[in-house]
């Protein structure tokens, strides 16, 4: 694949298995011309171990990321950017980009998690939707449908995460037209404010999934209102920097996308996928 670049990309700062170094020499060897790393911003709210856990480890993954980026010119570009979980609040000063993601629902005062197990999703639906999986994605994408209130972000992390599970529970009809109104609907709230998304292969590499996310048909209507594509593996795993990444290639060709997104020193520039 030419152009090879991965923008969503965690290390040791939060729930990634490989240091920045070990990522970056390992996508060099995988013909790599450029990489971004993209930590998760500290959620005070969060009883997970994934995210930076103090805004002091923050300004350290921040430092170390700027500086490997001089140390490794001339043999691989990086970029220093942020997973921004939206109810986190943390200062977006200071990175070359900026990925927005919803992880949690906002239930009143309690903030919910979601981005786990089949088993955890299905406790979730239970507990906080009395048992109906679709209200649980109708809440999840009213929700995403507000990122752009909490920054000026450059992609949408992936867009269908609460998917992530579908194959293995399928707790709502993806197929149906409620779930499809809903999700065109957080695409129109979304369209002219936040320019890119990310097709997403991170839950392939992980095992939850067969396929990247988002699905075909909310590819097609992604494509039909102008937001463009970035092919993102959300590596935790160095082995894992360009998993999917053929597959996610030929998705966008399906719905009709004839180029993608990469970051470079000038912006984001279209190439041909």
């Amino acid at each position: 694949m030419k152009n090879l670049q991965n923008l969503h990309t965690h290390s040791t700062y939060c729930d990634g298995k490989d240091t920045p170094v070990e990522m970056i020499e390992s996508a060099i060897a995988q013909g790599f011309e450029s990489l971004g790393f993209s930590g998760h911003s500290y959620t005070f709210y969060s009883t997970a171990s994934y995210p930076i856990t103090t805004l002091e480890k923050t300004e350290a993954y921040k430092k170390e990321i700027s500086e490997l980026k001089e140390k490794y010119a001339g043999k691989i570009d990086l970029f220093l950017g942020l997973e921004f979980d939206m109810y986190s609040g943390v200062d977006l000063s200071g990175y070359d980009y900026l990925i927005g993601a919803c992880h949690y629902l906002k239930m009143g005062e309690k903030y919910v998690a979601f981005d786990r197990s089949a088993e955890f999703v299905h406790n979730v639906i239970e507990t906080e939707f009395s048992g109906d999986g679709m209200a649980f994605s109708n809440e999840y994408y009213a929700q995403l449908a507000t990122l752009p209130e909490y920054g000026d972000f450059d992609i949408i992390g992936h867009f269908d995460i609460h998917t992530k599970n579908i194959e293995i529970e399928r707790f709502f009809d993806v197929d149906s037209k409620e779930y499809l109104k809903s999700a065109t609907d957080a695409m129109d709230a979304l369209r002219g404010k936040i320019p890119f998304f990310e097709v997403n292969t991170g839950a392939i590499s992980r095992g939850y999934r067969t396929t990247p996310y988002p699905s075909l048909p909310l590819l097609r209507e992604l494509k039909a209102r102008g937001f463009g594509a970035i092919i993102s593996s959300d590596c935790h795993d160095a082995r894992h920097l360009k998993t999917g990444f053929d597959q996610a290639r030929e998705l966008l060709i399906e719905a009709g996308f004839r180029e993608k997104y990469i970051l470079t020193k000038d912006g984001f520039t279209a190439v041909e996928l």
